[in-house]
């Protein structure tokens, strides 16, 4: 009789194994690009802080000093850097994604994991820096005394939502921008468009109602709403919310399509 040859690993066990070998290759990928990004930089670390720190501050100035401001709460530097610091990891990451496949072609041409993982080590890079920045503002929500709520923990679902917008619109517009090379400017201009249209340096509450309906389908409203909840309960807006939480998985299906469909035109491109 013939022995029975043995069964090959299950499909799960095999979808398992290609999921921890994605997630070991992104985290090397994502470490790789903190420390070349900080082996140069004798500040290192303080250098992802320091640019939002900066716009905060004159933003501040400006608002506080300067002019009389109608816009936000007290105290008013927390209630920029809230926002400004999410921004910072939004901006910083679809900034980066506009050179992802540019940058790192000969790599992504060599190696055989899934190409989505050049976006998500951007997003999840960027990320990292904006959780190292958090200490930055619970030290000014000491020295101005504000108050931290129940509500802070719903920055974990903001977190959820603006790494699926994140991915999303990194997925189209990584691979888009190897096809249009313009696209790269374009979503810089479009980046400083979007800083004014989302609520930062103000709020939703401050916007006439007609404006606010409109403004909430911008995602990064809803997802400013839920961070700021945690100093300033009032800025929660659960309209604001629903919409952005919606638009974000849209946006992350839509990539994921955008992304499957050009995906070997990239490749033969780079």
């Amino acid at each position: 009789m013939t022995a029975a040859l043995p069964a090959g690993p299950s499909w799960p066990a095999r979808r398992r194994s290609g999921w921890d070998r994605y997630r070991h290759s992104l985290w090397l990928l994502t470490t790789r690009d903190l420390r070349v990004r900080y082996s140069t930089s004798s500040l290192g670390y303080f250098w992802s802080i320091l640019d939002p720190l900066v716009m905060a501050a004159i933003y501040w100035f400006v608002f506080t000093q300067v002019f009389d401001r109608s816009v936000g709460q007290d105290p008013y530097i927390v209630f920029l850097l809230s926002a400004l610091l999410p921004w910072m990891w939004f901006n910083g990451a679809i900034s980066d994604c506009t050179r992802a496949f540019l940058r790192e072609a000969k790599l992504i041409r060599s190696t055989k994991i899934p190409r989505t993982i050049w976006v998500n080590r951007l997003v999840l890079s960027k990320g990292i820096e904006f959780t190292l920045s958090i200490p930055v503002i619970a030290a000014f929500a000491v020295w101005t005394g504000a108050t931290l709520h129940w509500e802070a923990f719903w920055a974990l679902l903001a977190i959820v939502l603006q790494a699926a917008l994140l991915v999303g619109i990194g997925l189209v517009v990584a691979p888009l921008v190897v096809f249009f090379r313009d696209l790269e400017r374009a979503v810089k201009l479009a980046l400083r468009f979007l800083f004014y249209a989302s609520p930062i340096i103000y709020s939703l509450r401050d916007l006439p109602e007609g404006v606010h309906f409109w403004a909430a389908f911008n995602p990064l409203a809803g997802i400013f709403s839920l961070y700021r909840g945690a100093f300033f309960p009032s800025e929660l807006d659960w309209y604001a919310v629903a919409i952005s939480a919606v638009l974000c998985l849209a946006i992350l299906g839509l990539g994921l399509v955008v992304f499957s469909r050009v995906e070997r035109a990239v490749l033969k491109e780079i």
